[in-house]
């Protein structure tokens, strides 16, 4: 074959059609298959006993690696993930720890089927090593993925996977990553799959090459070991499964475990309403020194049993908020798992032939070589997550048979800040490089008929963890003066968004010379963890350094800081993406961010209210000003004052709305037996135009359910983004140069909020059909 100088766009993975795969495959490449007529050849006692196994090996496999990992991004939290599939890469069982790090490892397996499988050849006792973001093998490039093929009987039966985030793979900053970014040369080094291993034997050459880049090399090859490991344990039980059971019926179990899949997901879809539903988002500050938001939007239309992900109108490639297209892919299936196949199998092979996509090329969600895509996971990946999360939460909510798996946005995306330097301690020097890994216990979003998880972990991570405080000091010259949930932080509403929670770090006592930080969060403006049906948003994320801090967290403390204030000295405000340093007399905290809520908080129950204050989840004040809850002094409800202010907030409500507030419509119990719901607020009467919607709570008429014609019936009111609650930051400006509001819309009768966002003013009306108009 001629040798050829592959371009920019070889290196890119799609989804493939399987005729088209397989004649891309070199046919010196043998392939184990089982045909259809087969597939119905296996009892059901067989059928579960094997799938079960399938899914103890992924399991096992976490084990393998987490016992071998010296990383604590492994050991302590989890980011890392498995998957087991089939010969041409379909993933059959998906493990329950970061599912986003599985959501494009399918499209890693393609690639390499279509550009190795002739030179340098997949034999047995392969391996490949991968962090390719355009390719799949990770959706940035601290993502490390080892890809290794099973064999049985000189034929290829299978691929196990094993994907681990990595602390440090080299770049100009530690950590690799680089707020300042122009391109991906200005980040780590992705690589395409190079075969680490052949014919059972670690390629030396090759593993030296790639810790080589890293500063932290003997945790990365350490953690190169354990994956390779990993998936060698479970090929080894894999081939005794098969030994035990026969090749053709495990293959015949494994294609029914997706087809399952695909069908039960069908059938739920098949239960839903038809429609088109969008939102749109925001990615603050492309890079160090930008003030901009950059657009993200989708439409999710709904069709029988499939769905079509539309994002067209996203905004251009652009600073260092880039993704590629594995990366959004991941977004949609690591949203679409927890939410919507909850109760069905992880089979994500078939799982993913419900869904299409649809998207612009040189997009942040689905960026071409050579933009900047270290933020891609936590970034526009998360941030169509967050969106492909609010979609679906407004089709279920329109279903009364699923409202119940209901859910606003949790803890919108990451904070990361990654601490690095030299350790002194105990007269030694030795450099490290630690991501804050605490940001893992972020708060779940409130469901229809219960509050949000508090510092419950992360939607995308099943199995997450926050790392022991005492093992992260015991690792690095770090002092937590505290970690705690943090009260008024989740999204109020009927139901509350789940709290997070805070940390607040110094430097050990014996530590000399300053840290680095490198910074990157969105949602410190315009939310990520957005509430649905006028539920508000939870807490903006907040990154500071508090400069030349007062001595509490040292050996001569005797109490605990209640607050920043306590600490003393100057706060300097981090950028959404930058860098900045932390010296022996500074503290660094971090608030990360909450689930939000669900429905207006103003019809939330006063005792609910009330148990909050008592559980230190809601201030006093915020009881007072956001739910309109007055308690007494013995901590009861004053239930003639919370009356009365609930009514004022209503009459505010009402001012600032364009709404004569003396004529407002009484909340009551109107009869709802002919009306169909959209979600906690409004609902559909049939009329001869195609329905009139209402308001469930007043029974007032607002407009017609054509064309979004309703809208233009709802009151609506822009404030300062401070309104939604001492959990949001009062000054936008410290990070965009655009007008940021706090937008309402209000059912003009009893005006309760049926809308509640922090938004740039310039944030789009719906204008789509009724679905879309949240």
């Amino acid at each position: 074959m001629k040798s050829r100088i592959p371009g920019a766009d070889e290196f890119t993975s799609r989804p493939v059609p399987r005729e088209e795969l397989l004649r891309q495959i070199s046919p010196e490449l043998p392939l184990h298959q089982v045909d259809d007529e087969q597939a119905g050849h296996v009892d059901a006692l067989t059928y579960e006993v094997v799938r079960h196994r399938l899914w103890a090996i992924t399991q096992e496999m976490g084990e393998t690696l987490r016992r071998m990992s010296g990383s604590h991004v492994v050991t302590e939290s989890n980011d890392f993930n498995f998957s087991i599939c089939d010969e041409l890469g379909e993933q059959v069982q998906v493990g329950s720890y970061n599912i986003g790090l599985i959501g494009s490892m399918d499209l890693a397996i393609v690639w390499t089927l279509r550009n190795r499988s002739d030179n340098p050849g997949i034999a047995e006792g392969d391996m490949f090593l991968c962090n390719d973001p355009w390719i799949g093998g990770g959706l940035h490039q601290n993502d490390a993925a080892i890809l290794a093929p099973i064999f049985h009987d000189g034929k290829l039966f299978g691929w196990t996977t094993a994907i681990a985030h990595q602390v440090d793979l080299g770049g100009p900053q530690p950590g690799s990553f680089s707020p300042s970014a122009r391109d991906v040369f200005g980040e780590a080094v992705p690589t395409p799959p190079l075969k680490v291993v052949r014919g059972g034997v670690l390629q030396r050459d090759v593993a030296d090459a790639w810790v080589r880049r890293s500063r932290l090399p003997h945790l990365v090859g350490l953690d190169l070991r354990a994956k390779i490991a990993a998936n060698k344990n479970a090929a080894e039980q894999i081939l005794r499964l098969i030994t035990k059971y026969g090749a053709d019926t495990v293959k015949i179990v494994m294609r029914r475990m997706m087809d399952d899949a695909e069908r039960r997901l069908r059938a739920k879809l098949e239960t839903l309403p038809d429609g088109t539903w969008t939102a749109v988002g925001y990615q603050e500050q492309s890079q160090t020194g930008d003030r901009g938001l950059h657009q993200i939007k989708v439409a999710m239309t709904k069709e029988a049993d499939r769905l079509v992900f539309d994002f067209r109108g996203t905004a251009e490639q652009t600073g260092v908020i880039n993704c590629p297209y594995p990366g959004l892919r991941a977004g949609i299936v690591f949203t679409m798992l927890p939410l919507l196949a909850g109760d069905i199998p992880w089979a994500a092979g078939g799982l993913m032939r419900c869904f299409e996509i649809i998207t612009d090329e040189d997009t942040i969600t689905n960026a071409s070589f050579p933009a900047a895509v270290g933020k891609g996971p936590f970034g526009p990946a998360w941030g169509s997550g967050n969106l492909v999360a609010e979609v679906l939460a407004k089709m279920l909510d329109a279903e009364p048979d699923h409202r119940s798996d209901v859910q606003s946005i949790c803890n919108g995306t990451t904070d990361l800040c990654v601490v690095s330097g030299v350790d002194v301690r105990g007269g030694g020097s030795k450099g490290f490089v630690s991501p804050v890994f605490d940001v893992m216990a972020g708060g779940y979003g409130a469901q229809v008929y219960h509050d949000g998880v508090d510092t419950g972990g992360r939607l995308i991570i099943p199995a997450a963890r926050a790392p022991d405080v005492e093992m992260t000091e015991y690792l690095y010259p770090l002092v937590a003066v505290w970690r705690r949930e943090q009260i008024d932080s989740g999204g109020p509403g009927r139901q509350r968004g789940g709290m997070s929670g805070s940390v607040c770090y110094v430097q050990h006592p014996d530590q000399k010379g300053t840290m680095s930080l490198v910074v990157s969060g969105t949602g410190k403006v315009v939310n990520q963890n957005v509430g649905l049906a006028g539920g508000y948003p939870g807490n903006s994320q907040l990154d500071l350094v508090v400069r030349g801090v007062n001595e509490p967290q040292l050996a001569q403390a005797v109490t605990i800081p209640a607050h920043l204030g306590e600490l003393g000295g100057d706060i300097e405000v981090l950028p959404c993406e930058g860098e900045s340093d932390l010296g022996p007399g500074d503290a660094l905290y971090l608030h990360w961010q909450s689930g939000g809520g669900y429905g207006d908080p103003l019809l939330r129950l006063a005792e609910n209210v009330r148990d909050d204050v008592r559980q230190a989840r809601v201030s006093a004040d915020a009881a007072r000003a956001v739910y309109g809850v007055v308690l007494r002094y013995d901590g009861e409800v004053d239930v003639t004052a919370t009356d009365e202010t609930r009514d004022k907030l209503r009459r505010r409500r009402a001012s600032g709305a364009g709404v004569s507030g003396t004529q407002l419509t009484p909340i009551g119990a109107p009869n709802l037996a002919e009306v169909r719901r959209l979600d906690d607020n409004l609902g559909v009467v049939d009329s001869p135009d195609g329905g009139t919607v209402v308001c469930v709570h007043c029974s007032t008429r607002i407009g017609p359910l054509a064309g979004n014609g309703f809208v233009a019936g709802l009151a609506r009111r822009d404030s300062f983004p401070a309104e939604a609650g001492p959990h949001i930051w009062h000054d936008p400006s410290e990070y965009v140069d655009a007008e940021v509001v706090f937008r309402q819309l209000y059912c003009p009768g009893c005006l309760t909020a049926a809308h509640s966002r922090v938004v740039p003013v310039d944030h789009p009306l719906p204008e789509d059909d009724y679905r879309s108009w949240a």
